[in-house]
């Protein structure tokens, strides 16, 4: 791009210092005190979005906190891209594990501290000064809109329902988010898959009150036991999941997309000390990151029933309950695999118990084809400005709305993200590197070449 190097360089201090006035905004999302400075973050967006030459901005309502929706028309037959990012912030607590203060951004060993300086902040203002350099420079040749909201850390409750009133205005080609890691500092990566969700409770009866254990022991269903029993079933000896069709829709990786995967960079042994195991097990026929990546999964998160206090209590305890979750892959419809379970954990449960099954909630899963357009535009992207091809990822976790813009705005969504594990978001001394910011800035420019070419 022509002089983009240049031009960080010549207004690097007005960039962070523009950033910096977002960050000093405490936009919680979570926590009713900062209702106004929700809405404050939200205008200062309109006017960093003016300044940078779009041809309007408007903060627009929602039943929570607002959205801002902005847009810069270049040809009405031009390709448009949709830029997406959040203002809202994670709450700070634990305070006094700060080394700093949150909302007063430092730069210190190359980094931006402060909340919000990585989530969302920092990653999503990379657009904005991309964009700016653009349309100063004139070389902008898409059509570019800006949605960026206010609830991303709550759920994005009230997104959904303002995307499917306003379609004909978020309309457009593809969705571009910056809201994710890359695997290290030279190692760039685009996350391709986000996994979905399915969570039930499990509650199992059997007597009417708990039992002593010795005079009804071995004559009676104990419901700890039955459970126990139950959920060990589920899963097979080859790290398969036996509930019956809940493979059925899973979509398989291709052999060159696992042979990408495979190039990121992985230490086992390191793997397992940081968590403190001695190995590792899952799926067979496949590596821990494809387990974590392209495969489902099944989990208890939780396991509750009988006496649980200090010492010893004989009895056989009338219930027994476990709160349960499966991670989806693409195609798995997490309200059909939510009712396959439900089926079939009934069906294999003894007469001599009750079981009820409570779906609490799901989310489904997301792909970005490496194939398509969009992704090819980031791939080169990357490579321009890295020197190597981006390694796909597929990620364990989800950002819920992403797959919700599927559905409903029927866009694809490319994860170009810039952020590292170690910036702590979330957590107390969230930080961003500048080398990672300015980095960012520089890169995304070329997918708009690319992609309009």
């Amino acid at each position: 791009m022509q002089d983009i190097k240049q031009y960080i360089e010549e207004n690097k201090e007005r960039f962070l210092e523009e950033l910096f006035e977002l960050i000093r905004i405490p936009s919680i999302s979570s926590e009713s005190a900062h209702r106004e400075d929700m809405r404050r973050a939200s205008e200062k967006w309109k006017e960093l979005l003016l300044k940078a030459g779009v041809d309007k901005a408007e903060v627009m309502e929602t039943k929570g906190h607002p959205v801002v929706f902005a847009e810069k028309q270049v040809d009405e037959n031009a390709p448009t891209v949709l830029v997406y990012g959040h203002t809202d912030v994670m709450p700070v607590d634990p305070l006094e594990l700060w080394n700093t203060d949150p909302f007063e951004p430092v730069i210190k060993d190359g980094k931006i501290w402060a909340r919000g300086a990585d989530d969302d902040k920092g990653q999503s203002f990379m657009h904005l000064k991309a964009f700016e350099y653009l349309v100063n420079t004139n070389q902008l040749h898409c059509n570019v809109k800006f949605l960026i909201e206010g609830e991303e850390e709550i759920g994005s409750a009230h997104l959904p329902e303002f995307c499917e009133n306003h379609k004909g205005l978020l309309k457009g080609d593809v969705i571009l988010v910056s809201d994710t890691t890359m695997l290290e500092p030279d190692v760039p990566s685009i996350t391709t898959g986000l996994r979905g969700l399915a969570y039930w409770q499990v509650d199992i009866t059997g007597p009417n009150r708990d039992l002593h254990s010795g005079m009804f022991g071995g004559a009676v269903a104990n419901p700890a036991n039955v459970l126990s029993k139950m959920i060990g079933s589920l899963i097979d000896d080859k790290g398969h999941i036996t509930i019956p069709g809940f493979y059925d829709d899973v979509l398989e990786v291709s052999d060159e997309e696992r042979e990408l995967m495979d190039r990121a960079p992985f230490d086992e042994a390191a793997y397992k000390k940081a968590i403190g195991v001695e190995a590792l097990q899952g799926e067979e026929g496949y590596t821990t990151q494809e387990r974590t990546g392209i495969r489902p999964s099944f989990d208890v998160c939780g396991i509750w029933g009988g006496y649980t206090g200090e010492g010893a209590k004989t009895v056989l305890p009338s219930t027994a309950h476990a709160k349960l979750s499966a991670r989806l892959v693409p195609n798995q419809d997490h309200k059909k695999i939510a009712e396959q379970f439900k089926e079939y954990f009934k069906a294999i449960a003894p007469d001599s118990v009750k079981v009820e099954v409570s779906v609490l909630h799901g989310g489904q899963a997301y792909v970005c084809p490496i194939d398509m357009p969009a992704y090819r535009a980031a791939e080169k992207a990357y490579l321009q400005t890295y020197g190597k091809r981006p390694v796909p990822v597929r990620s364990g976790g989800s950002i819920p709305i992403i797959s919700a813009f599927e559905q409903i705005l029927g866009m694809k969504s490319v994860l170009m993200g810039f952020g590292l594990s170690s910036d702590a978001i979330h957590s107390p001394n969230e930080n961003y590197p500048l080398e990672q910011f300015f980095k960012g800035i520089e890169t995304i420019p070329y997918f708009y070449k690319y992609f309009s070419e």
